[in-house]
């Protein structure tokens, strides 16, 4: 008999085997009866000094586990109905796997390299700061999300099967640990070779993996996909294609705007990447415990309110790195990513604002309102640092007294930062709410509000500004026939599990199209 226990315990009771199968036999009475365990969720709460583990574990009695099942299987699909795919990011590679699981031939168009390959331009970027613009932190084999660390945490439960996606992944190669955590994390190292063995289980299954493959038109008559061009040269006929291009593929959105298909202007959020030391957030976090080996680098999830818009913390990145994900050359662009251990003596996270597309006129008749106030914004912060990768930076008691800094303790960003004023930089309407929120998060969070942060600016890439509209129920373009909007690119994902999701989705429409 299997049964479920959940068990609070100390993070160092939590470590101990022998601990923790007395305190299961107690639970459950089994004295002198043979039995297993294994763990089903873990989770910290540190909201007391005294620091408890949250955990649930699985009880075998007078039995053994049955051996896991294997996650995902191959099918042949050779010679199978094709379906065409843009983009081999989490959306993309999901729905091409998701295709042949249910008897499809994928054929996925990647702008962008090969993981290996790829590799390359991110040591170009970092130490020549050279952009390239097929091939970067968001374009490229597995998209943004292999090299922007990999947290698989979602809110979004009502989306789909969040436990598939994450089985999927360990499938590939990921720790079942993932399967675990509250909050799981793959890690910005480990991510490229799960990528892999996704890209090539989908070939051996007969699917297609392009690469240097970048959608350069697209033939629509009467409302209806007909084709699609790759790399201004080869003319491929497409009745459905799943479009997972990314949250920033904005010649993307030019070319749907320009072949007349509708889209429209869409808030996001806007605003910093700050650093602070690992250390001083596990003492905030952990009341005071340092270097615990009984305990994960710790995170902080922090949200307020000021003049009506929303400012939070977004994708924090214990003992991770600043990283620049600049898409081509005339701007710069912040975001953060952690390896599996998050072993780095620093932790970033984005605090950015909300910002609606009410927020500006004509935005019911233009879709590039929030896009290019986005662009404007990465603009001037790259004029700002002396038109290079370097980015602006400020101390955060510094920003917040509209001092600019003389110096400051360390950066991890390896491009290199320059002392500006972020308040001449940002706009008001950003710069404003972020003192506030600071303020407030000082006061949350007692020694958060430190001039040892240092604030690099700007994180902007936080959701696409523009959204393709497509039906909720059918996930069509609401106009066009055959065209599949999917994930953070049109709109409708927040992050790799989500993103993942929606390209299953996405398939799992095509295919019930087809047999209507």
């Amino acid at each position: 008999m299997i049964q479920t226990v959940d068990l609070v315990v100390s993070p160092e009771e939590a470590k101990n085997d022998i601990f923790l199968k007395k305190q299961l036999e107690k639970e459950l009475r089994l004295r002198g009866v043979d039995f297993e365990f294994r763990w089903l969720k873990r989770s910290v709460d540190a909201r007391k000094k005294q620091i408890k583990i949250n955990a649930r574990f699985e009880v075998a009695v007078g039995e053994s586990f049955p051996q896991r099942p294997d996650y995902y299987h191959l099918k042949d699909v050779s010679s199978a109905s094709e379906v065409h795919i843009i983009g081999a990011g989490p959306a993309g590679l999901y729905a091409a796997l998701r295709a042949i699981e249910l008897g499809f031939r994928p054929i996925v168009f990647e702008r962008g390299k090969d993981v290996r390959e790829r590799r390359r331009d991110l040591a170009k970027i970092n130490k020549e700061q050279i952009v390239n613009p097929e091939s970067n932190y968001c374009f490229g084999e597995g998209g943004a999300g292999t090299y922007s660390d990999g947290k698989l945490y979602t809110r979004s439960k009502k989306r789909g099967d969040v436990q598939k996606a994450l089985e999927w992944f360990v499938h590939f190669g990921a720790s079942e640990d993932i399967l675990i955590d509250a909050h799981p994390h793959i890690g910005t190292n480990k991510l490229p070779h799960i990528i892999v063995a996704m890209r090539e289980a989908i070939r051996k299954a007969g699917g297609e993996v392009r690469f240097h493959s970048k959608l350069t038109d697209i033939f629509i008559e009467n409302n209806e996909l007909k084709a699609i061009e790759i790399n201004q040269q080869e003319k491929i006929t497409c009745s459905d294609l799943v479009l997972a291009t990314g949250h920033s593929a904005r010649d993307i959105f030019e070319l749907l705007h320009k072949r007349g298909v509708k889209l429209k202007a869409k808030g996001f959020a806007l605003g910093v990447r700050i650093e602070h030391t690992q250390e001083l957030i596990d003492t905030l976090q952990y009341h005071g415990r340092l270097n615990d080996e009984f305990l994960p680098p710790s995170s902080y999830s922090l949200v307020t309110q000021v003049d009506g818009k929303g400012v939070y913390s977004f994708c924090m990145c214990p003992g991770g790195i600043i990283a620049p994900c600049a898409t081509e050359e005339g701007e710069v662009v912040t975001n953060g990513w952690s390896p599996s251990k998050r072993n780095n003596p620093y932790s970033n996270s984005g605090i950015v604002v909300q910002i609606d597309a009410e927020d500006f006129e004509n935005f019911e008749n233009d879709p590039f309102v929030c896009l290019n106030f986005q662009k404007s914004v990465e603009k001037a912060c790259w004029e700002a640092a002396g038109k290079t990768q370097q980015v602006p930076a400020q101390r955060m008691l510094d920003f917040v007294n509209g001092k600019k800094s003389v110096d400051f303790p360390r950066s991890s960003y390896q491009p290199g930062i320059v002392s500006c004023d972020l308040n001449q930089i940002l706009p008001p309407a950003i710069t404003k709410r972020l003192r506030e929120a600071f303020k407030d998060f000082g006061r949350k969070m007692p020694g958060y509000l430190t001039n040892d942060a240092v604030l690099h600016a700007p994180e902007s890439r936080t959701s696409s500004p523009v959204q393709i509209p497509r039906n909720p129920e059918t996930f069509e373009h609401i106009e066009i026939k055959g065209l599949f909007p999917c994930a953070e690119g049109a709109g409708y994902a927040g992050g790799i599990i989500s993103a993942a999701i929606d390209g299953m989705k996405c398939v799992e429409a095509i295919v019930r199209k087809s047999k209507t």
